[in-house]
């Protein structure tokens, strides 16, 4: 009687109000998917420089442009909201384009997808390389990425989606990362950073397990997938950074070509940074002595010019009467 019941009341809610929370998820999607102006890349790396660095494996960093990316590195005290994973150009995997892709990702609106690199070029990134990593282990990687493609977002509820909506959610240090960890936990949905780790614990590779001494020897523990957030693959002492402009050789500090003029001094200060020809050549010539009388003319000149002023002599009437 009572489960009659209790599916007798279910049903207007599945009818009714479940629609309406995913009509208010959607509009909640997209106003945090909105771009942000303050958004300032700090680099620039050519699609073929990333391509020639990035191997399969590797973990793609990115500073996002978008209102939650602000929420989420607020909540993780990081530079970087959304994580990528690489896994080569394999044949037959395009984008929703048509092109080419070589990224695996979770987005919002459309789950797991297939990306192309060229996404994010012109964005702040940092790739984080596995170390030691064998070839059947990558290709385990590779394979666990391409099958969770066309899962969806791990979206629990409005409530999960509406605390992105402030950019500096009024949260205690101690429960940020609590607040990423919410979810559904179901295996069919999943965010950028947790997928990625379910990808590496799924071989046994360590990204920031729980160390503990147990008789005179070292045991990790595997964390929960949903409690890794995009800065953990940085931070993580088993993963390379991995810097293109250094990994292609060419760097030669030697051979940059520095402005004269400081990029953060004022507009006004347009002067040179280096003194005139003329003064410059004038100044060994002086002596000492002959330098400082010179400077001492100079400064008697400008108190006499200031106080022979017009203004002065009003002054001093003005004060005799």
């Amino acid at each position: 009687m009572k489960q009659a019941l209790a599916r007798l009341f279910r049903l207007p809610f599945e009818r009714l109000i479940a629609p309406l929370l995913r009509g208010v998820s959607r509009v909640v999607i997209r106003y945090i998917e909105q771009p942000t102006l303050s958004y300032r890349p700090l680099q620039f790396i050519g699609r073929s420089a990333l391509e020639r660095c990035l191997k399969p494996g590797d973990v793609v960093l990115i500073e996002g442009n978008q209102r939650i990316s602000i929420a989420i590195k607020y909540l993780t005290q990081s530079t970087w909201s959304h994580a990528a994973f690489y896994i080569g150009y394999e044949p037959g995997l395009k984008d929703r384009d048509g092109a080419p892709a070589n990224l695996i990702e979770v987005d919002l609106t459309r789950g797991v997808e297939a990306v192309s690199i060229a996404k994010y070029i012109g964005f702040n990134m940092r790739i984080c390389r596995p170390a030691k990593l064998n070839d059947k282990d990558k290709q385990a990687l590779v394979q666990f990425m391409c099958d969770a493609i066309g899962n969806r977002y791990d979206i629990k509820n409005v409530v999960d989606l509406a605390r992105y909506v402030l950019p500096q959610p009024p949260v205690p240090l101690r429960h940020r990362r609590k607040m990423i960890a919410l979810g559904s936990g179901e295996p069919s949905r999943a965010i950028c950073s947790t997928l990625i780790a379910q990808a590496f614990q799924s071989i046994r590779y360590p990204i920031l397990p729980r160390i503990t001494r147990e008789n005179a020897r070292e045991v990790h523990h595997i964390r929960h997938h949903s409690l890794f957030v995009p800065r953990d693959f940085d931070l993580s002492p088993y993963f390379r950074v991995i810097k293109p402009t250094l990994e292609s050789g060419e760097f030669d500090y030697r051979k940059i070509i520095w402005s004269r003029v400081d990029a953060n001094a004022p507009a006004a200060a347009s002067a040179p940074a280096l003194p005139p020809p003329a003064a410059a050549s004038r100044q060994p010539e002086l002596a000492n002595g002959e330098a400082h009388d010179d400077a001492d003319g100079q400064a008697n000149g400008r108190k006499s010019a200031w106080l022979a002023l017009p203004w002065r002599a009003s002054l001093r009437k003005a004060r005799s009467r």
